[in-house]
């Protein structure tokens, strides 16, 4: 176990990573992007199906999502979903498709939003700060237990600390990427 520590430890960082850029895509910058739409669920014949197991998105202008289910008959559930969705906008159904109009963010939405991403990021290095804990605790109790030496166990925890700041500083440089992404708009 204490074998694949550090390797274990740069799987489980580099998911984390991928989640936390997953959900900064989530953020509406301004201009359509359809991981904005793709993951909210709607009601599929009683079954919670996420919209892009349904529907084409596609993003024809800068500042429009065009979602057209395969299934027409579940338009209206899928505007429905978007409606209730945390999106904040409005959908408009033709009968064959829905139109989601992106509105240009104006300077406060931008600096909420910017708030809201530096926010996530260090929810983010809290999460990988908690799982350093639990990878030091590892070590101690591996120590502890004779399975490893004191010299080892330190060469082990400045293994973690380095990983650790490694995902660390990436989690920053996507943070100001996003906020940079946000701001110039």
């Amino acid at each position: 176990m204490i074998n694949n520590l550090i390797k274990d430890g740069r799987k489980h960082f580099e998911q984390h990573l991928k989640g936390y850029k997953d959900n900064l895509n989530s953020i509406r910058a301004g201009r359509a992007n359809p991981s904005l739409v793709e993951n909210i669920h709607f009601d599929y014949y009683g079954t919670q199906t996420p919209i892009k197991n349904a529907a084409t998105i596609t993003v024809p202008e800068a500042r429009l999502l065009v979602i057209q289910p395969w299934d027409v008959s579940q338009l209206k559930n899928i505007e429905r979903s978007i409606l209730a969705s945390e999106l904040g906008i409005t959908p408009s159904n033709d009968g064959k498709v829905i139109r989601l109009p992106f509105p240009e963010l104006n300077e406060s939405t931008r600096k909420d939003l910017v708030k809201e991403v530096k926010a996530k990021g260090e929810q983010s290095k809290v999460g990988i700060r908690n799982y350093r804990r639990d990878m030091i605790d590892s070590i101690k109790k591996a120590e502890k237990d004779k399975e490893i030496s004191e010299d080892d166990k330190k060469v082990l925890e400045k293994e973690v600390q380095d990983l650790v700041d490694e995902f660390v500083k990436k989690i920053d440089e996507v943070t100001k990427e996003k906020e940079k992404e946000l701001l110039t708009i």
